[in-house]
C-alpha cells in the first residue's frame, strides 16, 4: 500500500553517495506535481520550481511571463515582490531562468526563515499572479507617445533586453544553430523574444499562457541542501492542495532526422572600425538526452574534440589561420543534445574552407585515432570536475536541478544527470574495453549523422541601419492606422502606466512580504582562517579548511614590479605560460599533462586600493588545483611552466592574441555595463585604471595594436615578454596561497616549500606608474541599438569619509530609486550604482538601456530622491539586511581561501571588516541625507561613459552638448 505524506506518494528514494546525498522523487497525489527532494549537509539551501514552457512563437511569450509573474500576487500584492525580496533578504541565489523549453524560478539562502519566506513569495508568485495588462506592457512592449504629434516608439523591459542580445553576433550565432537543427519542433522558436517579433504579442495570448503551463500538473519542483525534508513537503501541500490535475499537453516533440545537411546564411550587425569578418558554425543534432553514459561520453569527446588549446579539432581550426577564436560545444540542456564546431573572425571569401576542414579533420581523427593522451586528459577534467563539484559564485544545488531537469522535464529518470558514479564507470569501462571508443562515438554521431547543418553569420554593416528604419517603418505605419482616438488611448495607457509605477505601494501591502530582522543577522563578520608564512622565503599564505581532499594552490606575481608600458601584456603573458609549451613538451603535450595530472591551473588577475594610501594591489596570478596525491605533479608542471617556457613561438603567440581580441570584442556587446564600469572608474584611481590597462577597452584597443607589432616587430615583443618573466618570476616578490585542511597541508607543505625554493631570486625594486586619468566625457560606440550609460567620481576626493553606511544607501538606490527610474520606467534591462570602499569609486551604470541623457537625468537627480526620502524604519532594517546579505555572499572553499588573502593584501583587516559592519548594522537615515550631498558633487563634478549606438551619442550631442570624446569600438 503506496504511504501518502503531506499529499505525496514516493515514487523512488536513492542514496547518491558521490554527492552524500539522498535523493527522494514524488508526485503530488492530487495534482500530478513532481519533486524532487535532496536531503544533505550543505547549508546553502537551494528550492525551484519550475515549468515546462514551449513557446509557440518568437514573440517571447515564456520570457516575459518570467518577468512579470514576479510583478505582484495575490498574497503578496506589492508592485514588484521580487525586487521587495532583494532588499531584505540573506539570499544567496534570488532570479528566474528562461530556457529554450522550461522556466524556472529558483531561490537559495543559507538562513532557513529567510529560505522558507523566499519559496513562499514564489510559490505565490507563480500559481496567483496579479497579471494585467499593465504588466505585460511594462515587462513585455507597449507603443510609447506623449502627444499626437510625436512618432510613435516602442518601450518594454524584455523587448530592449532582446535588442542587446540580437546585436550580438555571438549570441546570435548560438540561436541560429540550435534553431537550424530543429526545424519542426517548438526549438525552431525564440522563446526569450525577436525584438521584432515582440510587439506581436497580444494580451489575449499571454493571459492564456499562463493559465495552459503554470499548473502544478506542468511543474517539476525541487529541494536541496539541511532543512528539514517533511517541511518541505508540508510548504509545497498548502498550496498544490487547492489545484485539481489537469491534462497540460507541453511535451516537446523529438525532432524527426534530417535526409540531407542543410546550409543557412543569415547577416548580423557590423560596425566599420574593424574589417568585418564572419562567423560559421557546423552543427550535429544528436540522440535523446536520456542515457546517462551516452551524454557524459559524448561530454568528454566534445571536450577533447575543442575544449582545450590543445584538442586536435581546435587545434586544426586555429593552426588554419582562416579565423580568430573557436566557437561551439555539447549543448545538454534541451531534449535532444547537439554538437557545434566553427570558427568566428573569419574572412567572408574563407568560410566554405572552414566547414571542409572540420568535417576532414574528423575524418582523420576518426580513421587515424585520437591520442591516448588527449582522451587520458579529457577523462580526467571531466570527472575532476564532476567530483570537485565546484559551481563558482551559483549554488550547487542550483546546477544540480538544472542538470536534473534535462530528462526530468521530458518523463525522464531525475537521478540519471546528477548520480554521475556509474555512468562514468560505464564509460570507462566501455574504454578499456575498446581503446577507439571515441573514434567508434565521432563516427556514428557526428561522420555519419546527416541531420547537420552550417550556419553562416556574415557582416553586413548597414543591417543596423536597417533594421532601424525597419522598425520606424513599423511604427509610422501602426500610427498610421490608428484614428484619433486610438492615439488619445495610447497617451492615456502611457500615463496610467507610468502613474502606476509611480505610485508607492500602500504600506500595508508592503507589510506582506516576509522578511528578517536586525536580530536574524550575525554582528560579527565570517572570519577564514589564515596564517602567514615563509616557506622558501616566498611569502605564503594557508588557510584551514575542509576541501575534500583538493589542494587548491594560487601563485601571486606582483606586477608592481612592471615598468608601466609593460603593463598590458599581463594577460597574454600568462596564458602564454600555459599556451605556448616548454623546452620539453610543445603546448599540446603540456596542455595534456595539465587535464591529466591534474583539476586545472588557470590565470588571472587581481587589482585594488591598498586601504589608507590609494597605492594599488596588482597581481597575477596562476590558480592550480589537485587531489593531495597530484600535489607533486602539480608543482612539477608549475615548475617547468615557470622556469623553461619557450617565449619566443611567433605563431603560436599570435594565435593566442587573435583569441584574446576577439573574446574581447565578442563581450562588448553582452557585457557592456563591465566595460563602461571599468573605463569609468579607471578615471578614479590607480587599482582601476591598473584593470582597465589589463582586462578592459584599453586592453582591447592594446591587442589591435599589439596584433600588428608581432607581425612588424616580433624580436621587440619578444624581448618585453622575456623582460616580464625575469621580472615576474622572482621568489623574493611572489606569493603562494594554499586552501586546504591541516592533515593534508602537513603532507604538502615541505614539497611546496622545495618548489619556491627552487625558484630564481633576486632583489627587486617597485615600478613607478603615473597613470593618466582622462576628465573628457567619452562616447564609446558600437553597432548596437541599445546603450550602456555610466556616470561617477572618486568619492574620496568630494571629501568623503569611508563609511558602512553607503553599502544599505548603495543597495537601496539599487532596488528602488535606479530599478524603478531606469529600469521599470526607462525600459532598460538594468540599473545599478557601484562603490568600492577601498579606492572610493563610485558609479552608476545601466544595461542594455534604450535611452541615453534621460538615464543621465536620474543619476543626477538621485540626490532630490534622496533629499525627499522618508525612509521608514522597516525599509531602513531592509536595506540593512540586503547589505549584510552582499557581504556575506555564499563561498566555496578555494574562494574564501582567495578572497582571504585578497583582503591581507589591501591591508583589510578583521578588524576593520568588524568596524565596518557595525557601521552596517547601525546605518540611519541621517546617513541616507548626509549621503546626498554627497552624490550632488558627483551630478555637478562626475566623468561620464557612454558604449552605444552613433544615433544615441549624436542625439545626445545634439540635445545636450556634452562634449563627448568620441571613439569607434567597433
Amino acid at each position: 500500500m503506496t504511504t501518502i505524506l503531506h499529499g505525496f506518494e514516493l515514487l523512488q528514494s536513492r542514496e547518491i553517495a558521490e554527492l552524500n546525498t539522498v535523493a527522494k522523487h514524488y508526485r503530488h497525489v492530487k495534482t500530478g506535481a513532481e519533486l524532487l527532494s535532496l536531503e544533505n549537509g550543505d547549508e546553502n539551501k537551494v528550492f525551484g520550481i519550475a515549468f515546462r514552457t514551449p513557446p509557440p512563437d518568437s514573440t517571447g511569450l515564456p520570457h516575459i511571463m518570467e518577468h512579470a509573474v514576479l510583478c505582484g500576487s495575490r498574497k503578496y500584492p506589492v508592485k514588484e515582490p521580487f525586487v521587495e525580496l532583494v532588499k531584505g533578504s540573506l539570499n544567496t541565489f534570488l532570479n528566474a531562468l528562461t530556457f529554450s523549453d522550461k522556466t524556472c524560478y529558483p531561490v537559495a539562502s543559507q538562513n532557513l526563515q529567510d529560505f522558507y519566506n523566499l519559496i513562499d513569495v514564489y510559490l505565490d508568485a507563480v500559481f496567483y499572479p496579479r497579471l494585467t495588462p499593465e504588466i505585460l506592457a511594462q515587462e513585455g512592449w507597449h507603443y510609447e507617445l506623449e502627444s499626437p504629434d510625436d512618432p510613435l516608439s516602442y518601450k518594454g523591459v524584455v523587448f530592449n533586453e532582446m535588442k542587446g542580445a540580437y546585436a550580438s553576433a555571438d549570441s546570435l550565432v548560438a540561436r541560429y544553430s540550435e534553431q537550424s537543427l530543429f526545424p519542426d519542433t517548438v526549438y525552431r522558436f525564440d522563446s526569450g523574444g525577436n525584438p521584432e517579433a515582440i510587439p506581436g504579442l497580444t494580451w489575449g495570448q499571454f493571459k492564456a499562457y499562463h493559465e495552459r503551463y503554470y499548473h502544478p500538473s506542468n511543474a517539476r519542483i525541487f529541494f536541496y541542501g539541511d532543512d528539514d525534508p517533511e517541511a518541505r513537503l508540508r510548504v509545497l501541500d498548502a498550496y498544490l492542495k487547492d489545484f485539481e490535475r489537469v491534462a497540460v499537453g507541453s511535451a516537446v516533440a523529438l525532432q524527426p532526422a534530417l535526409d540531407e545537411p542543410r546550409t543557412l546564411v543569415h547577416p548580423y550587425p557590423a560596425g566599420d572600425e574593424q574589417a568585418p569578418k564572419a562567423m560559421l558554425t557546423v552543427n550535429w543534432l544528436l540522440p535523446e538526452n536520456s542515457d546517462p553514459a551516452l551524454v557524459l561520453a559524448l561530454d568528454i569527446l566534445a571536450h577533447v574534440l575543442i575544449g582545450t588549446p590543445a584538442s586536435p579539432l581546435r587545434k586544426a581550426l586555429i593552426d588554419s589561420g582562416l579565423g580568430e577564436d573557436v566557437i561551439g560545444g555539447l549543448d545538454d540542456s534541451l531534449r535532444q543534445l547537439y554538437f557545434s564546431a566553427g570558427l568566428k573572425g573569419v574572412q567572408p571569401a574563407n568560410t566554405a574552407e572552414v566547414e571542409s576542414l572540420i568535417l576532414k579533420t574528423l575524418e582523420a581523427l576518426a580513421e587515424g585515432g585520437i591520442e591516448k593522451e588527449m582522451i587520458e586528459a579529457g577523462v580526467n577534467t571531466i570527472e575532476f570536475g564532476l567530483r570537485e563539484q565546484n559551481t563558482g559564485r551559483y549554488p550547487r544545488g542550483l546546477l544540480l536541478m538544472i542538470r536534473a531537469l534535462t530528462t526530468w522535464l521530458h518523463e525522464g529518470d531525475p537521478f540519471g544527470p546528477i548520480a554521475f558514479e556509474a555512468p562514468l564507470n560505464d564509460v570507462k569501462a566501455d574504454l578499456a574495453r575498446d581503446p577507439r571508443y571515441f573514434e567508434g562515438l565521432m563516427r556514428i554521431h557526428l561522420l555519419e549523422n546527416r541531420h547537420r547543418t552550417t550556419v553562416l553569420l556574415e557582416p553586413d554593416p548597414e543591417l543596423q541601419a536597417q533594421q532601424e528604419a525597419a522598425e520606424r517603418a513599423r511604427l509610422v505605419a501602426a500610427k498610421a492606422a490608428m484614428a484619433e482616438q486610438d492615439l488619445l488611448e495610447v497617451i492615456s495607457s502611457v500615463r496610467a502606466l507610468v502613474a502606476r509605477q509611480e505610485t508607492p505601494d500602500p504600506p500595508e501591502a508592503l507589510a506582506t512580504i516576509p522578511s528578517l530582522g536586525l536580530a536574524d543577522l550575525d554582528r560579527e563578520p565570517k572570519v577564514v582562517p589564515i596564517e602567514e608564512l615563509a616557506l622558501g622565503h616566498t611569502r605564503t599564505f594557508y588557510h584551514d579548511l575542509f576541501t575534500n581532499g583538493i589542494l587548491y594552490l594560487d601563485l601571486g606575481f606582483n606586477l608592481r614590479v612592471l615598468p608601466q608600458a609593460l603593463l598590458p601584456y599581463t594577460g597574454l603573458f600568462m596564458a602564454a605560460l600555459l599556451g605556448l609549451g616548454t623546452e620539453t613538451q610543445d603546448f599540446v603535450k603540456l596542455t595534456q599533462r595539465i587535464g591529466a595530472r591534474t583539476g586545472g591551473i588557470a590565470p588571472t588577475t587581481f587589482t585594488a586600493a591598498v586601504r589608507g594610501d590609494g597605492r594599488a594591489a596588482a597581481w597575477a596570478f596562476l590558480r592550480g588545483k589537485a587531489t593531495v596525491a597530484q600535489a607533486d605533479d602539480l608543482l612539477a608542471i608549475l615548475h617547468d611552466i615557470l622556469l623553461t617556457v619557450r617565449l619566443d613561438n611567433q605563431a603560436r603567440f599570435m594565435q593566442m592574441l587573435l583569441e584574446r581580441k576577439a573574446r574581447e570584442e565578442a563581450a562588448l556587446v553582452p557585457a557592456g555595463h563591465r566595460v563602461v564600469a571599468s573605463r569609468l572608474r579607471a578615471k578614479f584611481s590607480e587599482a582601476h585604471w591598473v584593470a582597465e590597462q589589463i582586462d578592459g577597452l584599453a586592453y582591447l584597443f592594446f591587442l589591435r595594436k599589439l596584433e600588428q607589432e608581432v607581425e612588424s616587430d616580433w624580436p621587440s615583443v619578444l624581448e618585453k615578454l622575456e623582460s616580464i618573466r625575469r621580472l615576474l618570476v622572482n621568489r623574493q616578490t611572489m606569493l603562494a596561497n594554499v586552501t586546504l585542511d591541516a592533515g593534508n597541508w602537513m603532507q604538502v607543505e615541505t614539497r611546496l616549500a622545495e618548489f619556491l625554493a627552487s625558484l630564481p631570486a633576486q632583489p627587486a625594486a617597485l615600478a613607478t606608474w603615473s597613470p593618466e586619468y582622462s576628465t573628457v566625457p567619452e562616447a564609446l560606440t558600437i553597432p548596437a541599438n541599445v546603450n550602456y550609460v555610466g556616470k561617477g567620481a572618486n568619492l574620496f576626493d568630494l571629501g568623503y569619509q569611508r563609511h558602512g553606511s553607503t553599502e544599505v544607501i548603495a543597495h537601496y538606490l539599487r532596488s528602488t530609486w535606479l530599478w524603478e527610474r531606469v529600469r521599470v520606467q526607462g525600459g532598460a534591462y538594468g540599473g545599478f550604482c557601484i562603490f568600492d570602499p577601498h579606492s572610493g569609486a563610485f558609479g552608476y551604470v545601466s544595461y542594455r538601456d534604450p535611452n541615453l541623457v534621460q538615464t543621465l537625468d536620474i543619476y543626477d537627480r538621485t540626490t532630490e530622491f534622496l533629499e525627499r526620502l522618508e525612509l521608514s524604519q522597516d525599509e531602513l532594517v531592509k536595506g540593512i539586511i540586503g547589505a549584510i546579505g552582499a557581504i556575506d555572499a555564499y563561498q566555496l572553499p578555494d574562494a574564501k581561501g582567495f578572497s582571504a588573502m585578497s583582503r591581507a593584501l589591501i591591508g583589510y583587516t578583521d578588524d576593520a571588516r568588524r568596524q565596518y559592519r557595525t557601521e552596517i548594522l547601525e546605518t540611519t537615515g541621517e546617513d541616507f541625507r548626509a549621503f546626498a550631498n554627497i552624490l550632488k558633487r558627483v551630478a555637478d563634478q562626475g566623468k561620464v561613459v557612454v558604449l552605444g549606438s552613433p544615433a544615441a551619442v549624436q542625439a545626445a550631442e545634439a540635445e545636450r552638448a556634452l562634449g563627448f570624446d568620441v571613439k569607434k569600438v567597433m
